[in-house]
């Protein structure tokens, strides 16, 4: 090879795309910046090194499945867009950290601007080519740009992509521009567009005209759940469901009746009470004890903990923001973690060689084992000091990696450091075992907690590269053939895990002792066999007589009787929480005002409200006045969530609980929604009511009247 234009055109697109970046890493100063990306630009107007790429036809083949859009599109009827591409597989975890930067370029240059994204989907696993699992897979990620299914990879294949994910960047005339493989371009992009896109305005290439974009619903939800993930169980039998499409945790009985709801379905990184919580799209949890939780929050690349004693939500570990770390070692709040997928607890005394008379009375530690599937990695948060494996002593709220190397790896190692996982994505712990569904190379593995040894139990292949041997065959270790696996929960003897085999749609069965395993036939109530659909989570109950599922894309829970292996859907029922109002998203109101008063517990209280407008201000009559239930301290029942006022007037009816649950004082906050007029104008008024009990009184009354005064610049409550 002499000169660039000998090389292949792929080849040519990524030795300019890793010119440029160089340029630009190396760059000071915005002006510099678009000093290299306009030099840039100009290149393709006569170096003939490159001319290669202009012969390249990009174009979809016809008749595959489209979403997100009312009709197929043509990438010859997008000229005058600049065009990204995203190649991508939705089992990806590389693929999903490229999400939130498309999402910020959509939102900084939509279409009519210029930019068009198309996620060109190109699976890796059968189940993957499915129309089904796409869709849901982009109502479960939130993508709301076009996506293809490219089924065959054709045109993965026709241009030599090499990896997932790849970016690459077509230019107004459909000349490929950039190629970007893996995460991270985010920020680079961003100012690269910002230059191309007014570069190409002022040729006038440009064309600001909208496109046939339409969200895809096909799918309706079947429940109050959406894209269920994992479940847990506590030591007394309730049960925990991360609600990952509703961004939030739900705790229930074994009968389905929900007692707390945790967080909102908005996403967010808020830490607080219930109402005011918020996660984003969280996958896997674990009991602590009874009335404690730890949620992996999966896309806020967090460790959370819900107290349910307390009603509070805190941050154990991650800052909200992906990190890259492969070692760790921070305290929990100021660590960066990459996209925790499943939880587990284990247990040990302190490794340091002490003797000790009685060593049943020695406390034993807890340690929070993490499945980072960002980094391939098995990770642990420790509450409290602790020794540990060669006596390495771990700080009090430290977070830190345990077991894997960050390589993307099937590889089996007496070293902890030595293996090396494939975005491992189920935990469940059995007495010295950690069992692992390693999902990217589909198999179960197991690393012992004792020395951290990494050994094989079914699935994947002897060879820890190869990361494509998938495939639905019961059988023992490598003969054995799984598909993506991301549930598994073990028995109290740990001779038996079950698996939710994941993109095959089935449950299986480990036996531990031999290291095989095999397919339950699950049928439903009419004994016709059951056809989940990515089934994500699994746990057993406490008497181990049934195990609850999560059938994820169907949206539903089932229990699966052990001995008949019959499938009966688990309803929830909801009533005796507060249903939270149109968006569970905290929203900015206009002032607080706030009431102590001294509420009746153990009874119903009814509140009557008045709204008192001063001066010229009068209700807009054509507009309802709403109230609105926007928080709750744990252990009240209102009547209603939501109402409306009339002539300014509202009854708002709760029960309270016993005292002990309002500490703080704090019970209900409502907000008002006022549409008011004056003579020249109108305006909206947002206030906050909240509601506090008097703990310093013993005359306590159910009825009570509040008055608020609304006044054009200032508002009073009495």
């Amino acid at each position: 090879m002499d000169t660039l234009s000998d090389l292949p055109p792929i080849d040519i697109l990524t030795f300019i795309t890793d010119e440029l970046l160089q340029a630009f890493r190396s760059s000071t100063g915005e002006k510099d910046k678009v000093k290299v990306f306009t030099q840039f630009l100009d290149r393709w107007e006569h170096d003939p090194s490159i001319a290669k790429l202009k012969t390249i036809s990009i174009e979809f083949e016809s008749d595959l499945d489209w979403f997100n859009v009312s009709r197929p599109l043509k990438l010859s009827e997008l000229r005058g867009k600049v065009v990204i591409l995203d190649f991508f597989t939705y089992c990806c975890i590389n693929c999903m950290h490229v999400l939130p930067e498309l999402h910020r370029l959509e939102k900084r240059f939509p279409v009519e601007s210029g930019l068009l994204i198309i996620g060109v989907h190109s699976p890796k696993f059968m189940n993957e080519r499915a129309k089904a699992n796409i869709l849901s897979a982009a109502q479960r990620y939130g993508i709301t740009h076009p996506i293809v299914n490219d089924f065959k990879s054709a045109l993965w294949q026709g241009l030599g992509i090499r990896c997932w994910p790849t970016l690459i960047v077509l230019c107004p005339t459909g000349v490929p521009l950039l190629l970007l493989m893996g995460e991270g371009h985010g920020n680079f992009l961003e100012e690269f567009l910002s230059t191309a896109i007014s570069f190409f305005n002022e040729k006038g290439n440009i064309k600001n005209n909208s496109l046939p974009l339409q969200i895809s619903s096909d799918q309706n939800p079947a429940s109050n759940l959406r894209f269920p993930a994992k479940i847990a169980r506590s030591p007394n039998g309730r049960f925990a469901v991360a609600d990952a499409g509703n961004n939030r945790v739900l705790i229930m009985g074994s009968q389905g009746l929900i007692k707390f709801k945790v967080g909102g379905t908005g996403p967010g990184f808020v830490n607080g009470n219930f109402s005011e919580a918020r996660f984003n799209r969280p996958q896997g949890l674990t009991f602590l004890d009874e009335n404690t939780l730890i949620v992996a929050d999966t896309e806020n690349h967090a460790l959370r903990k819900v107290s349910l004693s307390d009603g509070l939500v805190e941050t154990l570990a991650g800052t909200g923001v992906q990190g890259n770390d492969r070692i760790g070692g921070r305290a929990g709040p100021l660590q960066c973690i990459s996209s925790p997928w499943d939880v587990a607890i284990f247990r040990t005394r302190d490794m340091d060689m002490s003797f000790h008379l009685d060593e049943q009375n020695v406390p034993e530690k807890t340690i929070v084992l993490i499945a980072m599937a960002g980094s391939h990695q098995i990770w642990g948060y420790f509450p409290e000091e602790t020794i540990w494996w060669k006596f390495r002593k771990f700080d009090s709220l430290c977070c830190v990696s345990l077991i894997g190397n960050g390589l993307e790896e099937n590889r089996n190692n007496s070293y902890p450091q030595n293996a090396a996982f494939a975005q491992p994505s189920g935990l469940a712990m059995s007495n010295e075992y950690l069992f692992i569904a390693d999902s990217e190379s589909s198999s179960i593995r197991k690393a012992s907690l004792i020395d951290g040894k990494v050994m094989p139990v079914v699935g994947g292949d002897r060879n820890p590269l190869n990361l494509f041997a998938f495939g639905d065959i019961d059988g023992k270790l490598f003969h054995a053939k799984l598909q993506h696996p991301l549930g598994v929960t073990c028995n109290a003897v740990g001779n038996r895990v079950f698996v939710a085999d994941t993109y095959n749609h089935k449950i299986k069965l480990i036996d531990t002792d031999a290291n095989s395993i095999s397919t339950l036939t699950v049928v439903n109530e009419e004994g016709i066999p059951m056809v989940f659909n990515e089934p994500a989570g699994i746990c057993l109950d406490a008497d181990e007589c049934y195990i609850l599922v999560a059938d994820t894309n169907n949206h539903l829970l089932y229990k699966v009787d052990l001995q008949t292996l019959k499938a009966e859907q688990l309803l929830l029922d909801f009533s005796q929480v507060v249903q939270q109002s149109e968006t569970d998203a905290p929203k900015k109101v206009g002032e607080t005002l706030i009431k102590t008063l001294p509420l009746h517990f153990g009874a119903t209280n009814t509140i009557h409200f008045m709204v008192r407008l001063e001066g010229i201000l009068k209700f807009t009559d054509e507009t309802p006045q709403k109230w609105i239930v926007k928080g709750l301290t744990q252990g009240i029942n209102v009547s209603s969530s939501s109402g409306t006022l009339e002539n300014g007037k509202c009854d708002v009816q709760f029960h309270l609980m016993d005292q002990s649950f309002h500490k703080k004082g704090e019970v209900i906050s409502i907000e008002f929604i006022l549409n008011l007029c004056e003579t020249k104008y109108c305006l909206m008024k947002r206030i906050l009511i909240t509601l506090n009990s008097d703990p310093k009184t013993n005359e306590f009354q159910n009825t009570h009247n509040v008055f608020i005064r609304i006044g054009k610049s200032k508002n009073y409550i009495e």
